[in-house]
């Protein structure tokens, strides 16, 4: 809590370095010619919007340089508190920007994505950079490219120094070839770098490296798991950022729901979606790539594949499950609706749309600081279950059926993960520390099994699915047979399945979905009748 009360306090601070940045007052920093402080002319639009300002469009303006000089602020006191053991206070952080992918040996560029963990702490959006903090000062360094000679034919005009300083509010700027020079100055008895494995993907970071790093003495422990619990608590300016994410889908999402008919293809419900959030929204990227599945491809749980493109043309009496998001300044939504693509659910689908809906609203009546997110998914679990046994698919006791694990025959995946920078954010499992991974089935599956506090974002996505893989050995015998009515459950397998899924801050009372959604069956229904829907 004490980090979150601080954030005023930096604020102040901020302003102050912002009048810094645009000429009135100078670095005292290490290194010399790189500080210069004169405003330059051309970072201003034609309504003189300031550089340190980011906005696409109409979209949400955010101050990057306040935002990302209170988290540096608010990241060194957690550094310290995380790490006292390891942190000696004339060490320097020393971050690596990601840099750009070419599709194999072609001279094609993937279009850049920042690397999150530095975009987290500097905000540059710029390939081939690195992001320095020293520890003593508290004084922020960003070591940019230097320009080829030919770079302004290709790629527009140079850029000098002072439009980084101004951009980003840091307190010096170096170019990259300087970078060893500039450190060795500031004399660290270590340089903290970034050394984990991230907890959903399994895989390892990739160690910072530059021309001259032999020359230091490096430290590879404290500093990932310090930035990494960081990132799991949101400050107020990111979850506005979030909220604004969440929004801009939600109201794709309802494009979506007014505009599809049976007979078009998954891929123009696609279109559709990434077509909005781009020209309504002015986000660039999705944060995942999109699921629109329909009849048996919304059991499919990251349908959208290369092998599996949306391709399907929608039938009439199809349910579609359309799991897409939006992201702006690197932040990502990440929403789910279900939907009956000629805009009337049937029986059979109420019965499963419901059962889901009723776990939804169970949770989120639930969910609050101190409660675990292994017992909510529990309580999701138990809520379907119950609501299959009353329409007859299965028999026995719900809170038996969940003490079987019967629970992961039909919702495979966890409640949920936490959201942020990446779509499955960071900070789920951190060895060492909080609870570990479970290992019963289905829970396994969990991405998270920590306790909620408050400033936690995490996506709410229970679902209820008929996976032949998963329910045809289950339905021939085995230790969840006893639970099973073959003959009802092979009603519904054709159908494919529902997911519902909201982006969900706890808050300290409670918590708070960042987006509305119709989610009731008449809101779902009118909505695709035309209806207004407000996402706020």
């Amino acid at each position: 809590a004490s980090l979150f009360m601080r954030e005023k306090e930096g604020g102040k601070c901020l302003r102050t370095c912002r009048g810094r940045e645009l000429g009135k007052a100078g670095s005292t920093g290490p290194g010399n010619g790189h500080r210069e402080m004169s405003p330059d002319p051309s970072l201003h639009g034609s309504e003189g919007e300031a550089p340190y300002i980011h906005s696409v469009g109409n979209g949400l303006r955010i101050d990057r340089s306040r935002l990302h000089s209170v988290l540096r602020e608010l990241f060194m006191h957690r550094f310290r508190s995380l790490s006292r053991v390891h942190v000696d206070d004339t060490g320097v952080v020393l971050l690596q920007g990601g840099t750009v992918k070419h599709m194999y040996s072609t001279d094609t560029e993937h279009l850049f994505r920042q690397e999150p963990y530095f975009h987290y702490l500097f905000g540059v959006d710029e390939p081939g950079c690195y992001g320095a903090h020293d520890i003593r000062t508290c004084q922020a360094f960003l070591f940019v490219p230097r320009p080829s000679p030919d770079q302004e034919v290709w790629m527009g005009p140079v850029r000098n120094l002072t439009y980084y300083l101004q951009k980003y509010g840091v307190d010096e700027v170096h170019y990259v070839d300087e970078m060893a020079t500039v450190l060795k100055q500031m004399a660290p008895p270590a340089l903290h770098m970034l050394h984990g494995r991230d907890s959903d993907s399994g895989r390892g970071m990739p160690l910072a490296h530059f021309h001259g790093i032999s020359d230091f003495q490096l430290e590879r422990s404290g500093l990932f798991v310090a930035l990494t619990e960081m990132r799991v608590f949101k400050l107020d300016m990111e979850v506005e950022i979030m909220r604004y994410c969440a929004r801009v889908a939600a109201s794709a999402h309802i494009r979506v729901l007014q505009a599809v008919r049976p007979g078009m293809y998954e891929y123009q419900l696609e279109s559709l979606f990434l077509h909005d959030i781009y020209s309504e929204g002015g986000c660039r990227f999705s944060p995942y790539t999109p699921i629109f599945g329909s009849g048996p491809n919304s059991a499919v749980l990251h349908y959208g594949h290369s092998g599996a493109p949306h391709d399907r043309r929608i039938a009439d009496g199809d349910l579609v499950l359309a799991d897409a998001g939006a992201e702006y300044y690197r932040y990502g939504s990440d929403l789910t609706v279900t939907f009956p693509a000629n805009g009337r659910f049937s029986p059979r689908q109420r019965v499963v749309y419901e059962a889901v809906l009723d776990a939804r609203r169970a949770v989120l009546a639930a969910m609050r600081p101190e409660v675990c997110w292994t017992d909510l998914h529990l309580v999701a679990e138990e809520r379907i279950l119950a609501a299959l046994t009353r329409a007859g698919l299965l028999v026995g006791d719900p809170a038996e059926q969940v003490a079987a694990r019967l629970g992961a025959l039909f919702m495979p995946h966890g409640l949920g993960h936490f959201l942020g920078k990446q779509t499955h954010d960071v900070g789920g499992y951190v060895a060492g520390r909080f609870r570990e991974r479970p290992t019963q089935p289905g829970l396994d599956r969990l991405r998270t099994a920590r306790i909620l506090e408050p400033h936690m974002v995490l996506t709410v996505e229970p679902g209820c699915y008929f996976i032949p893989a998963l329910l045809e050995p289950a339905l021939e015998g085995g230790p969840l047979h006893r639970f099973l009515v073959p003959e009802e459950i092979r009603c519904y397998m054709g159908m494919g399945g529902v997911r519902l899924e909201d982006d969900v801050l706890v808050t300290n009372e409670g918590c708070e979905v960042l987006a509305s959604l119709p989610r009731a069956v008449e809101e779902v229904e009118a909505v695709m009748a035309g209806a207004d829907w407000m996402v706020v």
